[in-house]
């Protein structure tokens, strides 16, 4: 018999497994689609929005051929390497409490992955998953998007985590994996199910609380979850503007907080955030 597949050590999603355990009454999830191959998982989700999908309905692909990144950037993965998956929500609440649903992503797939896989995992602002220890710290583990839906009152939060990727196999030498970084667990089966019933949880805690990050708990759970919180930073903004400073912590709208050398605090809500090395002697 021909194997479905030809890595033993990347197995398939089971799409009617996943709608079992996760589509249940009372449940967060709302629909399930396991795809073969896709571009973009958030490229097929906002179409299925726009189609009249419903809330809390979620696409996974065990490949994506050009799967989206911040800033306009793309990125690939061999399949079944990691998690590719997209959520589609339809807020109840006032567009202005939005900035926080990169954040509430970042902190639902950081709390999943610690726990499933027994990793100190950290977020760098606003949402990368990286190492939090060890000789790997910092290292990206992955990352999410979140999209607004054209003529919808909806979002798309994309999020990848990359699983087992092999070191020749990482895009960036920055990047890890959770096989390389020493994970309990590589099953991507229990990892997904961890990640929607977290993401479940803590976005049912925030819509609860009127989006109020600080009555939800959530912006608590960033501020120790983040490690570049303390660091000195450089922020690279839009019109190639830059801000450097100390990361002194974030405000109500989720926006990131630097303070300069003449100790003005500007908030950054939006860039790429470098992590700078202290100064030799420091």
């Amino acid at each position: 018999m021909v194997s479905a597949y030809n890595d033993l050590d990347r197995p398939p999603l089971d799409e009617r497994s996943l709608q079992r355990a996760l589509m249940t009454p009372g449940g967060f999830v709302s629909a399930v689609r396991v795809l073969p191959s896709v571009e973009s998982t958030n490229t097929a989700l906002i179409g299925a929005a726009q189609d009249g999908a419903p809330h809390a309905s979620v696409v996974v692909a065990e490949e994506q051929t050009a799967g989206k990144g911040r800033l306009g950037r793309t990125w690939t993965a061999p399949a079944r390497s990691g998690l590719f998956v997209s959520i589609l929500v339809r807020p109840e609440l006032p567009p202005a409490a939005w900035t926080w649903l990169p954040l509430l992503a970042g902190i639902s797939a950081r709390d999943a992955v610690a726990r499933a896989c027994r990793l100190e995992i950290g977020l760098k602002w606003p949402n990368d998953l990286v190492v939090a220890a060890g000789e790997l710290a910092d290292r990206k583990l992955g990352g999410i998007l979140c999209e607004t839906v054209p003529g919808e009152a909806a979002v798309v939060v994309g999020i990848g985590v990359n699983v087992s990727l092999r070191q020749h196999e990482l895009p960036v030498p920055q990047a890890c994996s959770l096989a390389l970084a020493g994970a309990e667990s590589t099953d991507r089966d229990p990892l997904l199910r961890a990640l929607l019933r977290s993401f479940g949880d803590w976005y049912t805690r925030w819509s609860e609380a009127g989006g109020d990050a600080d009555a939800a708990g959530l912006r608590e759970a960033y501020l120790r979850a983040c490690v570049t919180l303390g660091r000195e930073v450089r922020a690279e903004l839009p019109g190639e503007r830059t801000v450097t400073g100390r990361a002194s912590g974030v405000d109500r709208a989720g926006a990131l907080l630097v303070t300069t050398a003449d100790q003005r605090e500007t908030a950054i809500g939006a860039g790429d955030v470098v992590h700078l090395r202290p100064a030799a002697g420091n």
